[in-house]
């Protein structure tokens, strides 16, 4: 196939609209179900770069949940705790793959985000992974391939109309792309600096301590920043991210955003939390909504079976405080050591940058004081 008509483009007035490649030549992506739209195919390809690109730089299986061009979460596939499972809504005894807990990490990055989501999944689709994304509510999802089981249940997804892309694995786009905004055309090289652990080596603290696990959550943080509409920060921990900020024009506004999330993601897991009862019947995305709103000191009393009580500020610092070992990445480099500070609060340690700000000394001041270890890479990874 050379192109594939769609719906419609951005918004529904917005026609007509196509994908198809220059040339004549066969796409490199075909629809197994469902009828994907315009928006889907951005998320699906800026997608599958990144879950492409994260195995290849860490050798582990590697899932991303996108929206609107930006991944809510991004993750590599390591087993789930007993606690992740219970966050995730997952089943006790629920069998999983590599895969399938790649994909529940990243959706659980930040899970009011990937509400109707877009799923990437760097291998084969396995019954595993299509039996929790079919209890999840997302637009669609793209894969190299996927097991005869495992499409029998996406395509039962959505009364049937559930959308499922499959993607040659061995495509390679050009080296030169092409953008056109208002009738002018852009041209650019495509961004292909690779992104492995030669880019580590340049740290500028005091503190040099960089254990393997750091490191793979660097690569994880700066490949993710590097799919993520600019400015970008990501905080990482144990292989899945835990907060990005996104498309801020204050790189502050994005440590802050990001901190946000991480600081949330880490208070899901919170006695209180984890023992809250929700009333009879309440859906999955309510529950993330009521916990949502009962962190932010709020109680939805229909969502529980009784209502809780509050975590107080107290309470709360003190379950934040417990948050260690967290990496931070950023698409360009921090202007101020304010950046820093913000993301100490959520138990960051260690830190990955371009650097080349003329404030570098006092960036690097501020993660001394607090005995973190930075890198710079001298790569900016800018995506728009």
């Amino acid at each position: 196939m050379t192109e594939l008509e769609l719906k419609y483009g951005c918004n529904p007035d917005q026609k007509p609209s196509r994908i198809f490649m220059q040339e004549g030549a066969a796409l490199p992506v075909s629809v197994l179900n469902g009828r994907p739209g315009y928006i889907n195919f951005l998320d699906a390809l800026n997608a599958w770069q990144l879950v492409r690109e994260l195995k290849g730089a860490t050798g582990l299986p590697s899932a991303a949940s996108f929206k609107h061009v930006s991944p809510a979460g991004a993750a590599v596939g390591r087993p789930l705790t007993a606690v992740e499972r219970q966050i995730y809504f997952v089943e006790p005894e629920a069998e999983l793959t590599p895969i399938a807990c790649a994909y529940i990490r990243a959706r659980g990055a930040d899970r009011l985000s990937s509400y109707g989501d877009w799923a990437a999944l760097s291998d084969v689709c396995d019954a595993a992974t299509a039996r929790y994304l079919k209890n999840e509510v997302s637009d669609g999802v793209i894969a190299p391939g996927y097991t005869p089981e495992a499409l029998d249940i996406l395509k039962g997804k959505k009364k049937g109309n559930y959308s499922v892309v499959e993607i040659d694995p061995d495509y390679v786009p050009a080296p030169v792309e092409y953008k056109d905004v208002f009738g002018v055309t852009f041209q650019q090289g495509r961004e292909r600096s690779p992104i492995g652990e030669g880019l580590l080596e340049n740290i500028v603290t005091q503190s040099k301590d960089l254990p393997q696990k750091a490191k793979t959550d660097m690569l994880l943080a700066l490949i993710t920043l590097k799919y993520t509409q600019s400015n970008s920060v990501c905080y990482v921990k144990d292989g899945q991210t835990i907060g990005v900020g996104a498309g801020q024009q204050s790189r502050i506004h994005c440590t802050r955003l990001a901190g946000q999330k991480a600081d949330s993601w880490w208070l899901r897991q919170h006695p209180a939390v984890l023992g809250l009862r929700f009333a009879e019947g309440i859906r999955r995305p309510d529950r993330d909504n009521a916990i949502d709103n009962y962190l932010l000191g709020e109680v939805e009393e229909t969502a529980f079976a009784s209502t809780p009580g509050l975590l107080t500020e107290e309470e709360r610092r003190a379950w934040l405080d417990q948050l260690t070992g967290v990496t931070l990445g950023s698409d360009a480099f921090f202007p101020f050591g304010d950046n820093v500070e913000r993301a100490r609060r959520s138990g960051v340690q260690y830190i990955v940058q371009p650097g080349g700000s003329i404030r570098d000394d006092n960036v690097i001041a501020t993660a001394d004081k607090y005995g973190m270890t930075m890198c710079f890479t001298s790569l900016r990874l800018f995506h728009h």
